[in-house]
């Protein structure tokens, strides 16, 4: 008998560690199901009446992205060679019909001619990512790279040779050169059209409103959705009102980046947005249409100021019809850490600064941002 109690016990100890075990599992599920929720990327389209589920299409738009630069050393490339840089936010990236980002800086992995700036050396810097890099890029879901910013022209025309070509040999669609101003592709069925802007030599010009209309209007005769990107407005932690109307940066002429951003879609745009502040700012509803006004620093890393708005890096998503026009999008409230690595931030400090950049600068905007990041018209 003792022997037999001996062996009950044990079988009922075994029972409850079981249920124990369950107990155990089943809190952690619900714990990783809370987490996800709170950053789901998946965003749910009104498609009733006439708008059928095969006409809605997803943009996802990031700001600056520089992986590291190996000039004047490698010391400002990212640990394993910057392949898992990219990895925390990549499912962010790749589920869209088509994701854009604008490449600060070059793609080279050796020589080149650094830039002269007209400001002191300290402030003048020169980009030079290693050409594999474009693989991460490819691999995150990136379709096409803006190439218009102060940053492209860094290793002279050696460097924006080396960056076409290397672009092309990973499939991914530039524009923004002054001689590669813009893009046309089919995916999924739809003419994409992209074309990007820069007050920068090289680049094609933001400061000419007239020849942008034109390029624009040209352009939207030979696409299904046009997609504008511009890199302009002043810089730095300061920089995060849209103040309407021309904007300097160490006495530059850095464009009056609303009155562009209105007249790129009266000549045909069907989403607008920017980055070159290195803070985010505020969005709008203008005609139908979104304009985000800057998505700041991306993934800039080892030379970028990334303290407190420097280093938000917000992912913006948008649903759009087949002519463009805006139905619902979300921002995910990505931040850098370390010295330039985007990951997803539980604390939605992106998604809190431009809900409120966006009701001061734009109150009459018919966009309504809730505290999770997303954007409904009102």
């Amino acid at each position: 008998m003792p022997c037999a109690k001996k062996y009950l016990f044990y079988f009922f100890g075994i029972i409850i560690l079981f249920f124990l075990l369950v107990f155990l599992l089943s809190s952690c599920d619900n714990k990783k199901t809370e987490v996800k929720s709170k950053t789901d990327n998946k965003v749910t389209v009104d498609t009733k009446s006439e708008q059928a589920e095969d006409s809605v299409y997803a943009i996802t738009m990031v700001g600056d992205v520089m992986l590291g630069t190996n000039y004047p050393s490698s010391y400002s490339l990212p640990p394993d060679d910057g392949k898992y840089i990219l990895d925390d936010v990549k499912e962010y990236l790749e589920e869209s019909d088509v994701t854009i980002g604008n490449l600060e800086g070059t793609l080279l992995d050796r020589g080149g001619t650094p830039k002269v700036c007209r400001d002191s050396f300290s402030n003048c810097v020169s980009f030079r990512m290693p050409r594999h890099y474009a693989a991460y890029l490819k691999d995150a879901g990136f379709d096409i790279m803006s190439v218009a910013n102060n940053h492209s022209g860094d290793m002279g025309d050696i460097g924006r040779k080396s960056t076409m070509s290397t672009l092309e040999e990973y499939g991914i669609k530039y524009a923004g050169y002054a001689g590669s101003p813009t893009t046309v592709f089919v995916k999924d069925g739809i003419k994409f059209g992209f074309t990007a802007f820069a007050p920068n030599t090289g680049t094609q010009d933001l400061l000419n409103l007239e020849a942008a209309e034109k390029t624009v209007k040209e352009l939207k005769s030979k696409c299904d959705i046009l997609i504008v990107y511009f890199h302009g407005g002043a810089e730095g932690s300061g920089a995060s009102r849209v103040p309407r109307k021309t904007e300097y940066y160490l006495g530059e002429d850095r464009g009056d980046i609303y009155e562009f951003a209105h007249a790129m879609i009266d000549a045909g745009a069907d989403i607008v947005f920017g980055s070159g502040p290195h803070v985010p700012r505020g969005i709008e509803l203008y005609d139908g249409k979104i304009i985000a006004y800057s998505l700041g620093n991306f993934c800039t890393y080892g030379k970028f100021g990334l303290s407190r708005a420097l280093g938000y890096a917000p992912i913006l998503k948008v649903y759009v019809d087949k002519n463009g026009n805006f139905l619902q999008g979300r921002i995910f409230p990505a931040i850098q850490i370390k010295r330039g690595i985007p990951v997803i931030d539980g604390n939605y400090r992106a998604v809190e600064l431009m809900k409120s950049l966006s009701g001061k600068d734009f109150p009459e905007s018919e966009l309504e941002i809730s505290d999770d990041g997303k954007i409904e018209k009102k």
